[in-house]
């Protein structure tokens, strides 16, 4: 049986006609923790133009690579192993970079890993694409959030939902400039940055 998630489910149609506009121009992505990878297989099949690399962790790979066998379209690669908070990582680089719902379950030195990670693979003028729950100020958007941020915490205190300001900081640093903010279905965001560097 396939790993599956629901919310992976929901989610793939809206991001996917915010993806159309933005990986329009690009050719290479790579997906940092691709999870189920029930988006991988859906954005390739959508986007054919595009060369998708998904990764993660060493623990989702086999689930991971046995849905792209069975589903997965020709531009779709086989997943990578890539642990961001590793200072090595695989030897590619990319035009556009694709995370989703990946940073809230990050320590916050593994959302500055992933950053730097990115800094270093990114092509110049290329796309960070990454969705999921933020707060901004300080403060959540909702109370559902906030609950969702106490429960994240109780299993993982090291875990839960970053401000914006401080990932677009981190951002910044590896040169990346605040494209869009687009405000998605249950409270979450799609932000995108372009590499300026």
């Amino acid at each position: 049986m396939l790993p599956f998630s629901e919310a992976a489910e929901r989610n793939r149609h809206p991001i996917l006609e915010i993806l159309r506009g933005v990986l329009v121009q690009r050719r290479h992505v790579v997906e940092i923790g691709a999870g189920t990878g029930q988006h991988a297989v859906h954005f390739a099949r959508e986007l054919p133009h595009l060369q998708w690399q998904p990764t993660d962790r060493a623990e989702y790979l086999p689930g991971l690579a046995a849905r792209i066998a069975l589903e997965g379209s020709a531009n779709l690669r086989p997943p990578i192993e890539l642990d961001v908070a590793q200072p090595d990582w695989p030897s590619f680089t990319a035009d556009a970079v694709y995370s989703a719902n990946t940073l809230h379950i990050m320590s916050l030195p593994e959302v500055e890993a992933f950053f730097c990670g990115v800094g270093r693979i990114l092509e110049d003028g290329g796309v960070l694409a990454v969705y999921g729950p933020f707060r901004y100020g300080g403060s959540f958007t909702t109370e559902s959030n906030a609950a969702f941020d106490r429960s994240l915490r109780g299993r993982d205190p090291a875990s839960g939902i970053r401000d914006f300001e401080g990932v677009d900081a981190l951002a910044a640093a590896q040169g990346l400039a605040l494209q869009a903010d687009h405000a998605m279905p249950a409270n979450n965001q799609l932000l995108t940055w372009v590499q300026n560097s």
